[in-house]
């Protein structure tokens, strides 16, 4: 039994350091300048934190067991010392300033907002994420992309459950890039732990931040506000590439613009709208409605059966371009070109046994001219 034992011990000691890689509790050190900063600012106040834990419980423990009744010590009665006094005036003042120093110098870095080579405009929607690259015509929305079924657990998880989307930020390596963070309708909050980035997206207001990557990468992070039911279904993906490759991404965002308008004049067939609308749907609108189209009772509508998909198609298409106040059901006039406005409409109406039949491409781009 006590050979077991020692096998134990030695098994878990030999074991530690896999576990504890995946078991991360400090802060990591990042991929950029300001990130490493914040890492050894981090790392320099909580090693003066230790210091002064140990100087302080040392004596502590020391005065406690030398001092202690039983081996016949008084206490000392004195008071107005002026060296005491003098003492721990100085020496707390010395420690706050080795912290001040430091602290000052990142906080200065992190805030030096100015010089910045490209400006792109971030968004929070419940729940995804818009970027415009001012000055570029360059505008999507970037979602989540785990497939529902590994939500429901009806698949195997993949690598980077719930941290994937459909369409990442992507900036240049090398560049001052800076953020203008906002909202459309709650608070979020942007954040990339490996680019030291963590700014609040506030409806009315534009708060800034920055970060200059020097290693092209994909880096992950999440919504780090509580921002509703699908809060966690809410990640970000920054894609680094370099110089070359991000100019070669941005030629092949125009071109895939102009696939876009083409495809606005093409004349789709319901079928082909049902596939790309199942796709939409999936990505856009199953977070609420869920995948069958069953909805939530009480939160959110079912669509199965629903007299608005087998009714009159204006008012369904108008609650999908305006979505619906005072509800949780936004508008997508936005965030979703015509071709996906008219696919995921066609979609809602003929899935699941509903009848209300397809919409058009053209009856889609009409009313968003209006």
């Amino acid at each position: 039994m006590r050979r077991n034992g020692r096998a134990l011990l030695f098994a878990g000691l030999f074991y530690a350091p896999l576990v504890s890689a995946d078991w991360q509790v400090n802060l990591i050190e990042g991929a950029t300048e300001i990130s490493r900063s914040v890492y050894n600012l981090h790392m320099v106040i909580f090693y003066i934190c230790v210091a002064i834990a140990v100087i302080v419980f040392g004596v502590m423990f020391w005065s406690i067991f030398w001092h202690r009744k039983s081996r016949g010590a008084k206490a000392a009665h004195f008071h107005e010392s002026t060296w005491v006094e003098i003492a721990w005036t100085i020496v707390p003042v010395i420690i706050l300033v080795s912290m001040a120093v430091p602290a000052s110098t990142t906080l200065i870095q992190m805030y030096d907002k100015n010089s910045a080579e490209l400006d792109i405009q971030i968004t929070g929607y419940q729940w995804k994420w818009r970027y415009q690259y001012l000055n570029q015509d360059i505008d999507f929305f970037s979602s989540l992309s785990t497939p529902p079924e590994q939500i429901s657990n009806e698949q195997i998880k993949g690598e980077n459950y719930l941290l994937e989307v459909d369409k990442p930020l992507v900036i240049p390596a090398g560049k001052k890039i800076r953020f203008l963070l906002t909202s459309n309708d709650v608070i979020h909050s942007w954040w990339v732990p490996a680019l030291a980035v963590k700014k609040d997206a506030i409806p009315g207001f534009v708060n800034e931040s920055w970060t200059r990557v020097d290693q092209p990468g994909i880096y992950r992070g999440q919504c780090a506000e509580l921002c509703g039911r699908d809060h966690g279904f809410m990640p970000i993906v920054v894609e680094v590439k370099s110089p070359e490759d991000y100019q070669m991404w941005v030629a092949e965002q125009a071109s895939l613009k102009v696939v876009e308008q083409q495809s606005a004049q093409k004349e789709w067939s319901q079928a082909e709208l049902m596939i790309r609308g199942e796709a939409v749907y999936k990505a856009s609108c199953a977070a609420c409605h869920q995948l069958e189209g069953q909805g939530i009772p009480g939160v959110f509508p079912a669509l199965v059966g629903s007299p608005l998909m087998s009714g009159d198609s204006a008012e369904h298409i108008d609650a999908v371009l305006h979505g619906r106040s005072g509800t949780a059901m936004q508008a997508f006039a936005e965030q979703l070109n015509t071709v996906d406005l008219a696919a995921v409409i066609t979609y809602e109406r003929s899935a699941w046994g509903n009848q209300g039949g397809a919409v058009t491409v053209q009856q889609i781009a009409e009313l968003l001219k209006e």
